[in-house]
């Protein structure tokens, strides 16, 4: 893809947080983030979920809407959507022709920006140049440090619930993770928070109180008997169309902040919002596909509060499980098997493609929970294993990382169907 083409040369600066080079790369394209009205939105898991709600209801209530996600599952134009619909291949090279011609003329090559703050200067750039009415954009990583965080003046802070992730960047505590997330909250600036672990809400809440934010601790939705797959929340009744009761949090944080955007003269009458609601769509998440003739659950489940959300679907499903796993050598991979593994089920571990993975063999013996373990050299080995009925259980799930899931939906030689 042209794209990635394009965006090589910038691979080798790998994580390198700070916003110096951001900024001086931002006023360099003129500047275009204080162009675009911001909900900036951090935390832990549900950060993408929480945007694809938000961007879902304004995009249906007739607002031009940017969207900023990452990682992207299978094509880096999935990381910039305009009212729902990914950056074409021809936008995203304009603008991105625009940001590199600006860093080769106010940048020496030992101080050049990091990968993700090309796309992210690309990304104001584009939502400038579309004169969106807000933007809704996710934290790439951490929040304090990250190049997303450049606007002082926004319309909401968003933060969905924070445990122990990249703590080898964002340091080993939920108190210094939360510090980092809590980067995100701006000078009387309204904030919309999930519940939290005590320790992380404390963090959140004194630097809260520091800038006068206005701050709404969201309770999670409840589910509406009388109606499958509706909740409410703050009196609210919605359709729920991403699955896992991890959504209830989610969404709850997402109608607070836009019932919040309704009392301040936004265009969101409750029944925008439950149609907008209604037309939500994330994928790799909890996701069902079929895939010859066998049903396949998709998850990215990626760290273990990630893991215990999607262990709490699973035990609504039939049991034993066929699993189908790949986990990257940067996490907690014990804990992520413990979490999702019973006695009782099959494992098939393999590597995550073009990144840095854990063996195969290594996750085989990381777990403690199953006796059939069988290490695969691809993914498609250990896919072949499962159709040819080797085992016959009656739930199969891919997960262990959205890379894995991507790679899934993204190969030809494995297209769903």
């Amino acid at each position: 893809m042209k794209i990635t083409s394009y965006l090589q040369s910038f691979q080798r600066f790998g994580v390198n947080l700070g916003l110096t080079r951001i900024k001086k790369l931002l006023a360099a394209l003129g500047n275009p983030e204080k162009k675009v009205p911001l909900i900036h939105v951090a935390g832990t898991n549900g950060k993408g979920s929480a945007s694809a709600y938000l961007s879902s209801v304004l995009t249906t209530a007739g607002y031009q809407v940017g969207r900023y996600t990452s990682p992207h599952l299978i094509d880096w134009t999935e990381r910039l959507c305009l009212n729902e619909q990914p950056i074409t291949e021809t936008d995203f090279l304009a603008v991105l022709e625009t940001v590199k011609n600006a860093i080769n003329r106010n940048f020496s090559e030992e101080k050049i920006p990091t990968l993700f703050e090309v796309v992210t200067a690309a990304a104001w750039l584009y939502f400038a140049e579309k004169k969106v009415n807000v933007a809704v954009m996710e934290v790439g990583l951490g929040g304090r440090l990250d190049a997303t965080n450049v606007k002082e003046e926004i319309i909401a802070s968003v933060i969905t619930p924070i445990s122990l992730e990249h703590w080898q960047v964002l340091g080993d505590t939920l108190t210094k993770i939360a510090t980092e997330k809590a980067g995100i909250l701006k000078l009387n600036c309204p904030a919309f928070i999930a519940p939290q672990h005590p320790e992380a809400a404390a963090v959140i809440q004194q630097k809260a109180t520091i800038l006068n934010c206005a701050t709404t601790w969201v309770e999670p939705a409840t589910r509406l008997t009388e109606k499958e797959n509706w909740a409410v929340s703050d009196g609210l009744s919605y359709p729920l169309p991403l699955l896992g009761d991890v959504q209830l949090t989610n969404s709850a944080v997402a109608v607070a902040t836009l019932q919040s955007l309704q009392k301040n003269g936004w265009h969101l009458p409750d029944a925008i919002i439950q149609q907008g609601m209604a037309k939500t769509r994330w994928l790799g998440r909890l996701q069902w596909v079929q895939w010859r003739g066998l049903s396949l659950l998709l998850d990215g489940a990626h760290n273990p509060a990630a893991a215990a959300a999607l262990r709490q679907y699973v035990d609504t499903l039939p049991q034993p499980v066929t699993w189908i796993m790949g986990i990257l050598s940067t996490k907690e991979q014990d804990k992520i098997l413990n979490t999702l593994l019973r006695p009782g089920d099959t494992l098939y571990t393999v590597p995550v493609p073009d990144h840095r993975t854990t063996p195969p063999q290594e996750l085989c013996e990381m777990q403690t929970q199953v006796e059939a373990c069988f290490p695969c050299e691809s993914l498609e080995a250990a896919l072949e294993r499962v159709v040819s009925g080797e085992v016959s259980h009656p739930t199969t799930i891919l997960c262990g990382s959205l890379y894995l899931v991507g790679y899934f939906l993204g190969n030809r030689n494995l297209s769903v169907g």
